[in-house]
């Protein structure tokens, strides 16, 4: 970690430096670093697609995010954000979320919640192991995404894959339906194995392999 950069090591800790920003009077910068992978909270909070990410906030207020090795755009969004106590945050609470896109809305009013459970299990019985993922397995959009699919290749597993970024029913359906709050989510015959953590352990004591097999 770089001089200077506050390891964050936990949540509680994140929230803490968060709280210490409010407080601060001065426009120095506090730079903290997480590991999106043994923080997936934090980075599933933030909505994270692709390592590196940088996330520039002042107290709890969102003000900028530069996705990728992008140093040009991260050093002028640090020196915009820095520069001028004035701002105007990417999210407030007091302005209505943009309009969707119609055929978005459309899909959404004609759905009903049986429908899309249906839907669902449909796309989980589509193949026998199925990976709920951010992109695709060639062009993975999160680090944990990228590291399971590397697993399961690793294990001469074959997959069929559903990248949860293009449908928000599905994204947000299936967290509901499977009572499992982040991705990726891997599926076997129908039902939920796990994220990347149970899927990494199973294939280390050998229950995967049995779950697919039926062994």
């Amino acid at each position: 970690m770089a001089e200077g950069v506050i390891q964050v090591r936990s949540p509680e800790q994140f929230k803490d430096l968060l709280s210490q920003d409010l407080s601060r009077v001065s426009v120095n910068q506090l730079l903290g670093g997480v590991d999106a992978e043994e923080q997936s909270d934090i980075a599933e909070s933030f909505d994270i697609e692709a390592v590196p990410s940088f996330i520039i906030l002042r107290g709890h207020t969102l003000l900028g995010r530069i996705n990728g090795a992008d140093a040009p755009g991260l050093s002028n969004a640090v020196a915009k954000n820095v520069a001028s106590p004035s701002h105007t945050a990417l999210s407030r609470t007091d302005q209505a979320p943009a309009a969707p896109p119609s055929s978005f809305t459309a899909l959404q009013e004609e759905e009903t919640p049986e429908q899309l459970e249906q839907r669902l299990r449909g796309l989980m019985n589509q193949s026998k192991v199925v990976l709920f993922m951010k992109g695709s397995p060639d062009q993975p959009r999160c680090g944990f995404s990228r590291k399971i699919v590397g697993l399961l290749r690793d294990e001469k597993v074959e997959f069929s894959s559903f990248d949860i970024l293009t449908d928000e029913s599905v994204r947000q359906g299936l967290k509901k339906l499977n009572d499992w709050p982040t991705y990726p989510q891997l599926i076997v015959k129908g039902e939920l194995v796990g994220g990347l953590d149970i899927v990494q352990e199973m294939i280390g004591n050998g229950e995967l392999s049995a779950a697919i097999n039926g062994v």
